[in-house]
C-alpha cells in the first residue's frame, strides 16, 4: 500500500488548495516544499531592514476574497484577517486628476468627471452579479457556464482589447487611464483581445469585494491554509526538493504546483516524447522588475486621494502606459514603465516600526532581464510624489532573474505562470479537455500554468484535485 493518497508538490496557494480540496475528502496528503517556508507567492519577509516586513510577490488580493474556493475555507479561524483600505486603487494624473475605484460604485464613478454615468450604467449590473460571474469564469472549462445570461452580459465587454474598451465607451483621459491601469496588470499590450477581461474582472471586484491586504503579509494567507490542512491530518514538509520522481514518496495521486518547466524536468523519464514537445511550447510573458523599499515616512503624494489607496497605479495617461506594455512586449525597457504600488503600512502598523513605512513596487520587464531598472520606478514615484526619493531608507531590488532564482515558478520572472492571452487563457498549459490530467497515470498539473491561471485564489488547484479525486 502506498504511504499517501496523494503528494502535492509546491505550496504555493494552487498546491496548498489541492492538498486542503484532497484532506477535506478524507484522503491522506503530504506537501513537499523546497523553500525553508511556504506559500509560493504568498511569503512575506524582511528584506531591507530589521522590523520592515515586505511581501514579496504577490500583496493585494481582490481574488482572494473573491475566489468560490476561498470564500468556503474557514481560515479566519488560522489567523487569517482582511484589512480593506478606504480605496481599492487610485490613478493619478499629471493633471491633477485622480481617478480611483472603491466599494462604494456612486463614490468611484464620480472621481471620473464625465464619464461618471456612464461608468456606473455599465458597472452596476456587473457588480450586481459578481458572484454568478467569478463563479464562471473561475470554472474549468468546457463545462457549460451556470449562469449563461450574467456570463454574456460580462463577454460583451470583456471579448474585446482594453484600447478599444476604454475608447469606445469613454472620452475623457481619466477613465481611460484607469481602464489602461486595469489591463495593465495582464503583463500584455492593451492591443490584445483579453486585456478587456482583466479590466473588467479587476473593476468589478474593487466594488463587490474591494482590493483587501493581509494583516502581517501575505504570508497568512498560507500560514493559514497550513494550519487549516494540518487540522485535518494533513503533512507538510519544507526545505525538500523534488528534482525527479525518485525524490517522491510512494502514494496513488502526485499534484505538481509547478510551471510545464520544471514539470518536464522532474517527470522526463516517464513523460512521451510529444508531450514533452507540447509542453515545451507553452510560452511565458514579461518578467518584473520589483523594489521594496524602507521609507522613513509615508509617501508624501501631490493627490491626497492617493494616501487613501491600497494600490497606486503610475503611468500617467491611457497612451503613455499602452507605450510603455508595448515596449516590454518587444525585448525594451521603457524610460517610462508602467508601475505598480502598494503600500499596505499605512493601513497596516505591523508592516514597519513607529511611524515608519513599507512600499512594494513593480514593473514590467522583457523576459528573462536582469537589468535593475528600479531607478526608472523610483523617478515614477517621484513624478507623482516628489521628495519620495529623500525618504528611502533603504531598498531592495529582484531583476526578474533574480526573482525567477528566488521562485523557479516565475520562469524568466513572470509571475503569471505564463501568458495570458487568449491561445493560452484556457488551453493551458496544453490544449485538452482537462488540462490538469498529464498523459502519466495519476499525475496533474494544479499551478497557475492552469486554468483560470494567474492570482492568489487557489482554483486551479481546486479543479486539479477535484479531477483527481472522480478519477
Amino acid at each position: 500500500m502506498p504511504d499517501y493518497d496523494a503528494v502535492i508538490v509546491g505550496s504555493g496557494p494552487n498546491g496548498l488548495a489541492a492538498a486542503i480540496t484532497l484532506a477535506r475528502c478524507g484522503q491522506k496528503v503530504i506537501v513537499l516544499e523546497a523553500n525553508k517556508n511556504i506559500g509560493g507567492g504568498t511569503r512575506t519577509t524582511e528584506v531591507t531592514l530589521p522590523g520592515f516586513h515586505h511581501d514579496i510577490c504577490s500583496a493585494v488580493h481582490p481574488l482572494g476574497v473573491a475566489s468560490p474556493f476561498y470564500r468556503d475555507l474557514p481560515l479566519a479561524d488560522f489567523g487569517l484577517e482582511w484589512i480593506q483600505p478606504p480605496l481599492s486603487v487610485a490613478h493619478p494624473l499629471d493633471d491633477g486628476r485622480t481617478p480611483f475605484l472603491s466599494l462604494s460604485l456612486e463614490e468611484s464613478s464620480a472621481s471620473l468627471g464625465v464619464d461618471c454615468q456612464t461608468y456606473l450604467s455599465w458597472m452596476t449590473p456587473l457588480v450586481e452579479s459578481w458572484t454568478a460571474i467569478m463563479e464562471d469564469i473561475l470554472g474549468p472549462l468546457p463545462l457549460p457556464p451556470k449562469h449563461p445570461f450574467k456570463l454574456a452580459r460580462f463577454g460583451i465587454s470583456a471579448i474585446q482589447s482594453a484600447r478599444r474598451l476604454a475608447k469606445r465607451r469613454f472620452g475623457d483621459e481619466p477613465a481611460q487611464a484607469l481602464i489602461a491601469g486595469l489591463a495593465g496588470h495582464g503583463m500584455l499590450p492593451l492591443e490584445k483581445l483579453t486585456t478587456a477581461s482583466i479590466a473588467l474582472v479587476l473593476g468589478m471586484l474593487a466594488h463587490a469585494v474591494g482590493w483587501p491586504i493581509a494583516k502581517g503579509g501575505s504570508q497568512a494567507i498560507s500560514h493559514s491554509m497550513g494550519a487549516y490542512l494540518q487540522s485535518l491530518g494533513g503533512e507538510i514538509i519544507t526545505g525538500y526538493e523534488v528534482a525527479s520522481l525518485e525524490d517522491l514518496p510512494e502514494s496513488r495521486l502526485v499534484f505538481l504546483d509547478v510551471t510545464p518547466r520544471q514539470v518536464v524536468q522532474i517527470c522526463r523519464s516517464r513523460l512521451s516524447t510529444r508531450y514533452i514537445q507540447r509542453l515545451e511550447k507553452y510560452r511565458y510573458g514579461p518578467g518584473v522588475c520589483k523594489v521594496d523599499y524602507a521609507l522613513g515616512g509615508s509617501i508624501p503624494w501631490k493627490s491626497k486621494i492617493c494616501s487613501q489607496a491600497g494600490t497606486v497605479h503610475l503611468g500617467g495617461t491611457f497612451e503613455e502606459i499602452s507605450a510603455a506594455e508595448n515596449a516590454v512586449w518587444l525585448g525594451e525597457h521603457p524610460e517610462k514603465p508602467f508601475v505598480l504600488l502598494a503600500q499596505q503600512s499605512l493601513f497596516d502598523a505591523s508592516r514597519a516600526p513607529g511611524l515608519l513605512h513599507t512600499a512594494w513596487a513593480y514593473c514590467h520587464v522583457p523576459h528573462d532581464s536582469n537589468q535593475d531598472v528600479s531607478e526608472r520606478i523610483t523617478s515614477q514615484i517621484e513624478r507623482f510624489a516628489p521628495g519620495f526619493r529623500e525618504l528611502i531608507l533603504s531598498k531592495n531590488v529582484y531583476t526578474a532573474v533574480e526573482i525567477q532564482a528566488y521562485n523557479p515558478n516565475y520562469v524568466g520572472g513572470d509571475i503569471n505562470g505564463g501568458v495570458q492571452d487568449w491561445r493560452q487563457l484556457y488551453s493551458r498549459p496544453v490544449p485538452s479537455l482537462t488540462p490538469y490530467r498529464m498523459p502519466l497515470r495519476g499525475f496533474y498539473i494544479c499551478s497557475s500554468s492552469t486554468p483560470p491561471g494567474g492570482g492568489v485564489h487557489g482554483m486551479c488547484g481546486y479543479h486539479a484535485a477535484r479531477i483527481g479525486l472522480k478519477e
